[in-house]
């Protein structure tokens, strides 16, 4: 009886230091990949709604000024402004992701794209189970568990830190 209960101590040691490496893993793996696989689809958005730098493309007018309306309690409304919104959304469309990527500015980037997002299911309302659920899952769960170790936010902090700390704060 003394042994197995031994044995089941160690086994509980064993597993619960097994747990805690994935768990330190997963910390450092996790919003990395979060990141990027929140930024690709907006990236990608992003892209068609330029004919070069800062020249929105023809179909990105069309769209936000003919196509795309907002569907509010049971109203459809055309977008105010509809050019400024999508200048708006096509720079948010590339800067968004690259700041996610780059893990600069991350929660911010993130809280963005979430509001992005939610704006998205007013004009596809039936995009919400297979796009805008898990985009603004991962968005929230960058803005919980941060940039991660793998980021700019990250270096830019311990460099911040260190120059407190020569300072003598």
């Amino acid at each position: 009886m003394a042994n197995a209960l031994i044995n089941m101590g160690l086994i509980n040691r064993a597993a619960n230091r097994a747990l805690s490496g994935l768990e330190r893993l997963a910390l450092v793996i996790a919003p990395p990949v979060l990141r990027i696989a929140l930024a690709v689809p907006f990236f990608r958005s992003g892209l068609t709604r330029w004919d070069g730098f800062l020249s929105l493309s023809p179909g990105a007018a069309y769209l936000f000024e003919e196509e795309f309306k907002l569907h509010i309690l049971g109203g459809t409304y055309d977008f105010p402004m509809p050019l400024v919104i999508a200048y708006i959304t096509g720079i948010a469309e590339i800067v968004l992701p690259v700041l996610l990527v780059l893990g600069l500015g991350t929660r911010f980037a993130a809280l963005g794209v979430l509001i992005m997002t939610g704006v998205i299911q007013l004009v596809v309302t039936d995009g919400w189970a297979n796009f805008h659920l898990p985009w603004a899952a991962m968005a929230l769960g960058i803005m919980a568990l941060g940039p991660g170790p793998l980021s700019l936010d990250h270096a830019l902090g311990r460099i911040a830190a260190a120059g407190r700390q020569r300072r003598g704060r």
